[in-house]
């Protein structure tokens, strides 16, 4: 979560104790990072919207040195307690200032996963978080992204998302539209079953479509833009939820 806006602050905070149950680490992120940037061991990444700091922590564990952010506090409490490394700096930051916190050519790759971008409020303020990161990369260094497929889910107009229900928690996902305007109310039910406690909760995401992403790399410079519909590099297109990006800085 990274966008400077107290709604979503206290989105995330409210949940941050149950994170990890509501979206469990998927390994194949790890997999996919070192498959499209390429070995990790040695190289210095910047991982976007680190939350609880699983991915940040895999890729430490592959030999990478990782600079961690989150803008929510709650959430990297859980990241410095559960998943510290020697090889991981969690910081607390906000993703459209990362050139002036760390300076040009910093990184051999950024990761940003979990839905993270489209808390930006619109391509504008999307432009130029890209120009920030290719600003940060050095040459020849991949950006990797992780959103929904909004052209699905706007297409179709899903009001509600598959349930996620585990031993810990039942949470449940609505999206309220907005006609003519790619705004998503994000609506939110978490069920904490050891204690029986409700959290409900409401936020703004932005519908960034697939054309639209592809353009805005583009314009800020990014090369080699491919996209898939998992993180197992599946071929983007037609009925999926999620939308992974790969681009890279040129040479």
């Amino acid at each position: 979560m990274q966008h400077i806006d107290h709604e979503q602050e206290r989105f995330y905070t409210a949940i941050a104790g149950h994170y990890s149950a509501i979206f469990p680490f998927n390994p194949q992120q790890v997999a996919f990072t070192v498959s499209q940037a390429g070995s990790v061991a040695g190289r210095r990444l910047l991982d976007i919207g680190c939350a609880t700091g699983e991915l940040a922590f895999g890729l430490a564990e592959q030999g990478a040195t990782v600079t961690a952010i989150d803008l929510n506090g709650a959430l990297l409490a859980r990241a410095q307690q559960q998943r510290s490394h020697p090889r991981v700096e969690y910081l607390q930051a906000n993703m459209p200032h990362i050139s002036r916190l760390f300076g040009r050519a910093a990184f051999d790759g950024v990761t940003c996963y979990g839905n993270t971008l489209v808390h930006l409020p619109d391509p504008m303020h999307i432009g130029s978080f890209f120009n920030e990161v290719f600003a940060v990369l050095k040459p020849g260094g991949a950006l990797l992204l992780q959103i929904l497929n909004y052209d699905y889910i706007l297409n179709e107009k899903l009001e509600e998302l598959p349930s996620i229900d585990n031993d810990e928690i039942t949470f449940t996902r609505r999206y309220r539209f907005s006609a003519g305007s790619p705004e998503i109310r994000f609506v939110t039910r978490l069920l904490v079953k050891a204690t029986g406690e409700t959290l409900e909760n409401e936020t703004s995401l932005f519908g960034l479509g697939s054309a639209a992403l592809t353009s805005l790399l583009h314009d800020a410079g990014f090369e080699k833009i491919t996209l898939f519909a998992g993180f197992n590099a599946a071929p983007f297109g037609g009925k999926h939820l999620p939308l992974v990006a790969a681009c890279r800085r040129p040479e």
